[in-house]
């Protein structure tokens, strides 16, 4: 049986109609340093454990953030990010 995450709009969805994109992190102040935004751009945790990931769902064309345990692959929730100030 394959992995399902549940995508906003569609529903619960295999794996091969999804991409993973990554860890979520907060962006760096508006003038980071080089220090600062080369973290931001090639470091992550990648522990294992509850962490928060970009998703994007092939079938509507949508990003989303999902809460997945990476020990277990168990995604615990979905949803859509809240829109830019």
């Amino acid at each position: 049986m394959s992995l399902l995450v549940n995508c906003p709009n569609c529903g619960p969805r295999e794996i091969p109609e999804l991409r993973c994109a990554g860890e979520s992190t907060s962006r760096p102040k508006t003038t980071p340093t080089v220090r600062e935004l080369n973290t931001y751009v090639y470091f992550r945790r990648n522990e294992w454990g509850v962490q928060k990931e970009w998703w994007f769902c092939r079938s509507c064309e949508d990003w989303f953030l999902a809460e997945r345990d990476t020990y277990s692959n168990d995604v615990k929730r979905t949803w859509h990010p809240e829109p830019a100030a």
